[in-house]
């Protein structure tokens, strides 16, 4: 992966305050980019933020709250976001999550849907008038090779007759993948390029929001995988290799290589329908 200087790119990265996410964060600061962290606790996001000016140097970083599971919280992010910067080069949609029960958010939505999806979704187009007027631009959106198991049922998306904590995530990511395409597409000749990526099997706080087994079971499995900062890398060089400035519409792998994704994330009529339908439902 190639050290490309990032100075004078404003960034945006959700999910910044632990993970791959902070791990991208402190390098595209390190290379000088002006970072915007989100963030949902308050607390952690302020110290993360002290942490990263500090570490790296970089004073131009700041933080947004939201919870992004909330359609609201992320139109009043977006808002927050324009107010702040002018301009816009990267967009790292990285927030997500597992939950081992169904739950629904206060617009009752399943949460996975709503954290893993529907906030990608909303939250970019929210943001596509200011990353084509800063284009070229670029939108990465870390999705999973647990996608490549998933089939999507149109007529309960939201897993209301049965649910499966493993089924709403592979599907979430497998709708991450969908997005990014019907994005690519819609976005060709601005200059705006959209890709997604499998970061590896990484070894963070992801779904230790779901009790005491869990945390065990996490425990053992993190034996077997990757460190954050690994993780982080196929987010870092698709946000600011120049080799891949003018590719959009690709998924990669964790070891920043083009890969292929199931067949069912390359279906078009099924990109265009959940465009659709997830336009409908966040409004």
């Amino acid at each position: 992966m190639s050290s490309s200087s990032m100075a004078g790119k404003v960034c945006v990265v959700t999910g910044a305050t632990s993970g791959i996410g902070l791990e991208t964060a402190r390098e595209l600061a390190r290379r000088g980019a002006t970072v915007g962290l989100v963030g949902r606790d308050p607390e952690k996001t302020a110290a993360v933020l002290q942490r990263l000016r500090r570490e790296t140097g970089n004073q131009r970083i700041s933080s947004f709250l939201a919870d992004l599971s909330s359609m609201a919280r992320v139109r009043e992010l977006g808002d927050a976001i324009t107010a702040k910067y002018d301009r816009l080069d990267v967009l790292v949609n990285n927030a997500g999550a597992m939950y081992v029960k169904r739950q629904e958010t206060a617009d009752g939505l399943e949460t996975t849907f709503a954290l893993n999806h529907l906030s990608y979704f909303l939250l970019t187009t929210r943001l596509l008038e200011v990353l084509k007027r800063s284009a070229p631009a670029r939108i990465v959106n870390v999705a999973s090779d647990a996608h490549q198991t998933a089939t999507l049922d149109f007529d309960d998306l939201q897993l209301r007759k049965t649910y499966h904590y493993w089924t709403a995530y592979s599907r979430s990511k497998l709708m991450n993948v969908l997005f990014t395409y019907e994005l690519a597409r819609r976005l060709e000749g601005t200059g705006v390029t959209a890709n997604a990526l499998h970061p590896g099997v990484v070894a963070t706080n992801f779904a230790r929001n779901n009790g005491r087994i869990a945390r065990a079971v996490l425990s053992v499995m993190r034996l077997m995988m990757i460190s954050p900062e690994r993780g982080a890398l196929t987010s870092i060089h698709l946000a600011s290799s120049r080799e891949v400035e003018n590719l959009t519409g690709r998924y990669f792998d964790e070891k920043q290589r083009e890969a292929r994704s199931s067949a069912a994330s390359q279906d078009r009529d099924a990109q265009a329908r959940l465009w659709a339908i997830s336009e409908q439902i966040a409004g």
